[in-house]
């Protein structure tokens, strides 16, 4: 795996080490030693998948509080998506912005998400399918969220009218996080 620091903090994309041939290619895309070396929690407790059927489709900001939050791995393996990750560690000298960035079938990369971020996706194709990595179970009554549409935060969202859960609709601003 190639791990490629971002200008945030903690936050990753790992790009997949190929080793092809003519029937096509081997690659880890996960190992507890790499992500140990390069700092990031190696502990994974739970895989979801997230099928969306339509091109537009919005999904976010989510985060999951204390004591149980959350790093995350997340690959798209159908389609494509346009992810997104807030920082919100207020000790962080990157707290309050964001960074977007395609992943795609096709370019199969994958972004690690670190505990103190709001996570979301806008889908760019109809049938995106997404696939997390979770080093926390999930606590319904921990899960928090930051309206996408925010203006402190002024996420450049690719496409506009994003189809949203009425949850996503009415989670609240960046100064109030719930």
């Amino acid at each position: 795996m190639i791990f490629v620091q971002t200008e945030l903090k903690g936050l990753w994309l790992i790009d997949l080490e190929k080793k092809s041939d003519d029937r096509g290619f081997f690659a880890r895309s996960w190992c507890v030693e790499e992500f140990g070396r390069h700092g990031l929690k190696a502990q994974v407790v739970q895989c979801n998948i997230s099928f969306n059927r339509h091109k537009g489709t919005l999904r976010g900001l989510h985060f999951q509080a204390a004591p149980h939050a959350e790093a995350k791995l997340v690959r798209c393996t159908r389609g494509a998506i346009h992810d997104v990750a807030v920082d919100l560690r207020q000790d962080s000298p990157s707290y309050g912005r964001w960074i977007g960035v395609d992943l795609t079938a096709d370019n199969q990369r994958m972004l690690y998400i670190p505990e103190g971020f709001a996570h979301g996706f806008q889908t760019l194709q109809d049938n995106s399918e997404v696939f997390y990595q979770m080093s926390e179970f999930f606590h319904p009554e921990l899960s928090r969220g930051i309206r996408w549409n925010d203006p402190l935060l002024d996420i450049q969202w690719p496409l506009p009218n994003p189809q949203l859960s009425e949850r996503d609709r009415t989670l609240p601003g960046w100064e109030n996080p719930a």
